[in-house]
């Protein structure tokens, strides 16, 4: 068996009767040339060589068999809502699995919390904070999937998935299997997890601690306001660097003086120096090359190289900047 591109960070560059078998094979749950930098929160970037939406597990055995027949490495990107993502306005010559309904779900019960991965973190934080939950408030400022925000460790206001993850379902699209594991097999680190492109998550189960209901939703309210006031907000995907240890990003970025640079359709936040945005209807390579751009002048005035935060898709593989988060758009 052929097993896919670990990453989806390079062009992917599938030939095109590949590409056409994969659709063949996948029939009305494919869509050839799919709009995908419209899909995450910078919308800007070009297509899917192949998008596939699934709904049920059936779905994703349909997709690994499809993957499992056509003889090539086929390069894999997970989507869940684009958070994190920056599509090169090539787009991406690969297969992209996004979960749709029917893996949205939430579930608050006296036995725990069990959400489906395509449900959105902040619905979630909310839920369970008006449930008189307390342990994932922080989610409502994470405006991504379950399964990405697993994928990445997601975290904020000082807690991140590995606090409060106990167990999740994970499906290989390479091998058709289905697991179910806990936190230590992942390997979560900050802003990293060990899931690999093939590894789809279908739920994740938290541990949180019961409460007072009021107190936990004034905690939700005091991270949305926090939000608006600290964070711009328009095209962008959030935190572009890592905070190295120790330090912040953003105060880096500032020090260097680049709060505010532009390049061509992409600007550097003015309100918070690790945020680079996009124009409307501008250019993802324009926001890649003021990522690089920003690195190299923080490296060489500081001597810390920052690592990116934001998955970017579809970019030059030898000129692809190192990066700490797994191959899923939160």
């Amino acid at each position: 068996m052929v097993r896919p591109a670990v990453d989806a960070t390079g062009p992917g560059e599938l030939p095109d009767d590949v590409v056409d078998a994969l659709a063949h094979s996948l029939g009305a749950r494919a869509t050839r040339h799919a709009p995908l930098g419209a899909r995450t929160t910078y919308r800007v970037g070009g297509p899917a060589g192949v998008l596939v939406e699934v709904h049920t597990e059936d779905d994703l055995v349909a997709v690994h068999h499809a993957i499992s027949t056509v003889g090539v490495a086929v390069p894999l990107l997970v989507l869940g809502e684009g958070s994190n993502l920056l599509v090169a306005d090539a787009g991406f010559a690969g297969l992209v699995v996004r979960l749709a309904d029917g893996f949205d779900w939430v579930e608050i019960g006296p036995a725990g919390v069990r959400a489906g991965a395509g449900a959105k973190l902040p619905v979630v934080a909310r839920r369970t904070a008006a449930a008189g939950l307390h342990g994932l408030e922080w989610g409502v400022g994470v405006p991504g999937s379950v399964g990405g925000a697993l994928r990445m460790n997601a975290g904020g206001h000082g807690s991140d998935m590995a606090a409060v993850l106990v167990r999740c379902r994970l499906f290989d699209l390479v091998t058709g299997t289905v697991a179910e594991t806990g936190p230590a097999s992942l390997a979560l680190g900050y802003r990293t997890s060990s899931l690999r492109a093939g590894d789809v998550a279908l739920w994740a189960e938290f541990s949180l601690q019961p409460g007072d209901r009021a107190r936990a939703e004034e905690t939700v309210t005091d991270i949305v306001r926090w939000r608006r006031e600290n964070q711009p907000g328009g095209s962008n995907a959030g935190s572009v660097f890592v905070n190295p240890p120790g330090d912040s990003a953003g105060r880096l970025v500032e020090s260097a003086g680049l709060k505010g640079k532009r390049m061509g359709t992409a600007q550097v936040s003015a309100k918070h120096a690790n945020f680079i945005q996009a124009d409307a209807g501008g250019s993802a390579d324009d926001v890649w090359r003021l990522v690089r751009h920003v690195r190299a002048e923080v490296l060489g005035r500081t001597g810390v190289d920052l690592l990116p935060e934001v998955r970017m898709v579809g970019f030059p593989a030898d000129d692809q900047p190192s990066t700490s988060s797994g191959g899923r758009g939160l």
